[in-house]
């Protein structure tokens, strides 16, 4: 069996309809249990994003790229300076993963707060948008709770070589559509 025998097309060929019907409709239910896990997530971690990868180095040494983040995001809990807090910037769409440097508090209770990767030199406020000092409540995405070191090197691999995504997702299809159990 070589790597392009296309073996798997005559166990297609071999299936009724009602059972082609069924590898289809296990496909679907996978599909939508996935998306119902990642939605229960949300919920009970009040964050929009409850798992993010580290995309680079800027946080080193404490998380590394591919490091796998589980996050909160509960609007009750005060943030804090030394916290590791994921953001948002506007006109930007990947968050960012550094550590909360200053907070500002003013007397109406609002808090503002300043960032910086461990491994940066400056704080970030040349990442912010223009004319953005401080970052506010609604930027964050969420808190870093735990991490699971390289397990997200797979979801860089897939967005640096395309090609490599869907390979994968054509295989994992592949064999869900063949798979008779």
């Amino acid at each position: 069996m070589g790597l392009f025998d296309f073996d798997f097309l005559n166990d297609v060929r071999r299936m009724n309809k009602r059972q082609l019907y069924y590898q289809f409709l296990n496909f679907g239910m996978i599909v939508s249990s996935a998306l119902m896990i990642w939605k229960g997530l949300m919920v009970m971690t009040g964050s929009e994003s409850p798992i993010v990868v580290v995309l680079s180095g800027s946080m080193e040494p404490a998380f590394f790229r591919g490091d796998l983040l589980f996050l909160t995001n509960y609007q009750e809990e005060p943030i804090r300076v030394g916290e590791i807090v994921v953001f948002k910037i506007e006109g930007r769409e990947i968050p960012i993963v550094h550590r909360v440097i200053k907070l500002h508090e003013k007397e109406t209770g609002e808090v503002k707060f300043l960032t910086k990767g461990d491994n940066n030199q400056v704080d970030d406020r040349g990442l912010y948008a223009p004319g953005q000092l401080w970052l506010q409540r609604k930027d964050v995405v969420g808190r870093a709770r735990g991490f699971v070191p390289y397990v997200g090197m797979v979801t860089i691999l897939m967005n640096d070589y395309p090609k490599f995504k869907y390979l994968i997702l054509a295989c994992l299809g592949i064999f869900v559509l063949i798979h008779r159990e």
